[in-house]
């Protein structure tokens, strides 16, 4: 059995883990301040790429929680690299929202209406029905199709609302196609926290609220799998689960006293 006191790396979810929509959830403070003065490491996830890196930090920063860009990994990073690596994707049709866009545009993409190299769809706050028009189209002629992440749903302060994945299934409904998805649960995404942090799985933990991706990618990547209740997932849905993580908590505020109780 894992022990928790020996915890050396936290890979953080963010939505339904640290906050939910624009409120801070009971305990995150208290944990991240914990991280810093016990000297573990740690490095914010999340699969929402909406917003980029700078607004991440600024968002945490006025929920009292500062931390550099560099401890901050997207799943819009990640799609970024992944087709940085892939040099025939140059010109993209894209289901996403302009935060993305711009990255994108930044890290060198041309966004197209016409003869695209790939489909790309994100979570995506601005989606209209002539968007998810020309992408079935382009779909249908068999272009490439790349999507950030598979979340069906992003939880808010008011309930969840349909995210990338869910957008996937309309498309599969119209096309019978799926996409490559590039975010958590891929390992790639815990392979490059690794490299950033310097750090080995043994000695890493990924904590999240949901089990098709955030606990899917730690078993992926063999790092230790932390469930918090707090936001997608419940109970109800864990006792279903084939897999079971190595720890469940309530909420980070019961996992920080369970490390302290521990230690």
């Amino acid at each position: 059995m894992k022990k928790i006191s020996q915890i050396r790396c936290f890979l953080l979810d963010m939505d339904g883990t640290i906050y939910l929509g624009n409120q801070i959830l009971p305990g995150a403070r208290e944990f991240i301040e914990y991280l810093k003065s016990t000297d573990r490491k740690f490095l914010f996830f999340t699969n929402n790429p909406t917003k980029d890196v700078q607004q991440y930090q600024k968002k945490l920063d006025l929920l009292g929680i500062q931390v550099s860009k560099e401890q901050i990994l997207t799943s819009g990073m990640a799609t970024v690299e992944f087709l940085k690596r892939n040099t025939t994707y140059k010109n993209l049709f894209t289901v996403a929202p302009p935060s993305f866009e711009k990255e994108l545009v930044y890290a060198g993409f041309n966004l197209v209406q016409e003869q695209p190299d790939a489909v790309l769809i994100s979570f995506d706050i601005t989606l209209t029905y002539e968007k998810l028009k020309k992408a079935t189209y382009w779909l249908l002629q068999g272009i490439p199709y790349i999507a950030t992440n598979p979340d069906l749903v992003c939880p808010t302060e008011n309930g969840p609302i349909p995210d990338c994945g869910s957008i996937a299934r309309l498309l599969h409904a119209c096309t019978g196609r799926e996409p490559r998805y590039i975010g958590k649960p891929n390992p790639e995404m815990i392979e490059m926290a690794l490299k950033i942090l310097d750090m080995q799985p043994q000695h890493t933990a990924m904590v999240g609220d949901r089990l098709y991706t955030d606990m899917e990618m730690a078993y992926r990547a063999g790092v230790t799998s932390i469930l918090v209740l707090s936001g997608e997932t419940t109970q109800e849905q864990l006792n279903q689960a084939e897999r079971k993580p190595d720890f469940v908590f309530p909420s980070v505020k019961k996992l920080l006293e369970s490390i302290n109780l521990s230690n």
